[in-house]
């Protein structure tokens, strides 16, 4: 969640950049100079250029002092502390998608907008060789995965993943296979190897006609592919920004971290998904999974999710184009660069 860190050394410019989203920079900001503490006990709270936030809403490094890794705590509060001394902060967003935190926070630092950060032939298909990241933590299982999307209806498919590091208990595990099966719908969705064991028992035989399991998938072209028609997913940021930039509609499922600040942004500001409910134990039931998936591919709404999702694509498409924001504030960089 932290940004590199800015410090002039040898005299060297640092120029840091967010990796998650300027939303939840703007709440580290805040929380830096003081304006809540942890744990934050409030019902709501109101911050500039953020729409009114729930406890649910916000980065649970805020709401509770046994999360899972202290160590995102103590990043939050020290990413701030020298960002004064940087000539360029970038983030991995673009000037619509966040466009009055970018402005708020603009005001207070050099703020540049980069983003979306997703190869090139998925957008402005300016680089013809940037197909992919470079870089996978896992194998992909491409050949299969596309084969398999390639026999289906556009529009038809759910595509389901949780991340890199995203572990579901064996309970919600269970809940949210079940629930894919009661949606009666088809579905994609990326287990890891190290994740299959929580798979119920029979799961993949019954689910046979209708799913398709992987250990891992390259996303980017999973996501952009016409089969794909939603996407449940753990809202970690990149993940958000791809299914924003390649317009597909979300069913959101966060588990931790800025992952629930990214899903208030999905159901509530742009309006391009569901998000889950959980239940008194924190567990997402089958049925709740099943009734957000109906909502998102079939439900009233999902006529408005799959239009503004449309909207947010052409926005990032225009972004990285040549002469767009984005396209722009990495020009400016780079003269800048050479003039120095």
């Amino acid at each position: 969640m932290g940004s590199r860190r800015s410090s002039k050394i040898f005299g060297i410019d640092g120029a840091p950049f967010f990796p998650q989203s300027l939303a939840v920079n703007a709440l580290c900001y805040h929380f830096y100079q003081g304006r809540f503490k942890v744990p934050v006990k409030e019902l709501t709270v109101s911050l500039p250029a953020l729409p009114q936030l729930t406890v649910n809403d916000l980065p649970s490094i805020f709401i509770d002092e046994n999360d899972k890794n202290p160590f995102f705590l103590s990043l939050t509060i020290n990413q701030f502390s020298n960002l004064g001394e940087a000539k360029w902060l970038f983030c991995n967003t673009f000037d619509k998608l966040e466009d009055e935190v970018l402005s708020w926070m603009g005001s207070h630092y050099p703020i540049k907008a980069i983003g979306p950060t997703i190869p090139s032939v998925y957008l402005d298909k300016r680089l013809e060789d940037d197909k992919d990241y470079g870089l996978s933590i896992f194998k992909p299982k491409t050949e299969t995965c596309m084969k398999w999307l390639d026999s289906k209806e556009p529009g038809s498919v759910i595509y389901v993943s949780f991340g890199s590091y995203g572990a579901l208990g064996e309970e919600q595990m269970e809940e949210l296979a079940w629930g894919l099966k009661r949606s009666n719908r088809l579905f994609l969705w990326v287990v890891r190897e190290s994740e299959t064991g929580k798979l119920p028992r029979n799961f993949l035989e019954e689910t046979s006609g209708k799913g398709l399991v992987v250990s891992w998938c390259s996303q980017v072209e999973v996501l952009s592919h016409k089969s794909v028609g939603c996407f449940m997913t753990h809202c970690g940021w990149n993940s958000t920004i791809e299914a924003v930039s390649l317009g597909v509609p979300m069913v959101a499922m966060p588990q931790w971290v800025d992952q629930m600040t990214n899903a208030k942004f999905i159901e509530d500001v742009w309006q391009v998904g569901v998000r889950v409910r959980t239940n008194e134990r924190g567990i997402v039931t089958r049925e709740e999974i099943e009734s957000c998936i109906r909502e998102a591919m079939e439900g009233e709404r999902s006529e408005d999710f799959r239009r503004n999702s449309e909207k947010w694509r052409e926005f990032a498409k225009e972004a990285v184009d040549e002469e767009g924001s984005s396209d722009k504030n990495i020009e400016e960089f780079v003269v800048k660069l050479a003039c120095s």
